[in-house]
Formats: structure tokens, sequence, C-alpha cells
């Protein structure tokens, strides 16, 4: 399972089915950002498990990201100054499945 901002989701999934992954894409939304986010779910075989992660870090890349703080993103704070952020990347979890089926 890996979740990543939308704007990669697409050139990810691509990479992935290019290679003849299958992909179930759902959407998410961050916590700190509030931005939008996708959530993959790609069922492979522990042999393949290294493949799909270096697929989604070839694809999903981190940036840099100025935010103006508008008191929304930190409540009362003292400073309205704009400041960065990286955003972008992705967080995978590798889990275990007992069982899975195709129907």
């Amino acid at each position: 399972m890996a979740i990543m901002e939308k704007n990669d989701s697409n050139v990810v999934m691509d990479g992935l089915t290019s290679e003849g992954f299958q992909v179930t894409r759902m959407a998410s939304t961050g916590g700190f950002l509030k931005s939008g986010n996708t959530t993959l779910i790609i069922g492979v075989e522990d042999n393949q498990t290294n493949k799909v992660i270096n697929i989604i870090s070839k694809y999903s890349s981190k940036r840099q990201t100025v935010l103006e703080n508008n008191n929304s993103i930190f409540p009362g704070a003292i400073s309205s100054a704009p400041f960065t952020v990286t955003t972008g990347g992705a967080i995978i979890f590798v889990l275990n499945v007992d069982r899975f089926e195709k129907v």
C-alpha cells in the first residue's frame, strides 16, 4: 500500500501497470496540509516487493512547496510569513496478506 500526492499518482500507476502490476486507487486526504492524496493498493508476491517499491520511488518525487501561513495551518502563530515544506514522495506500507482471492 502506498500513499502519495494525487499529482504523482497517474505517473506511478502508469509505471506499475507498464510492468504488469495491477493497482487499485483510492482518494485520500493528508492530515497536515489537508491536501489531496491517493492511496494505491498493489498485491504482489514477496519476490516482487522491491521492484514495486523501486517503481514507486522513481515516479513519486519530493519537492519544496512554499505555503502562506494564514493561521489555518498554524493557528495562533505569531508570524504570518510564508514557509517552505517538503511535499511529495510516498509512504509505503508492506503488509503480509494471509489470503487473497480474485473473484
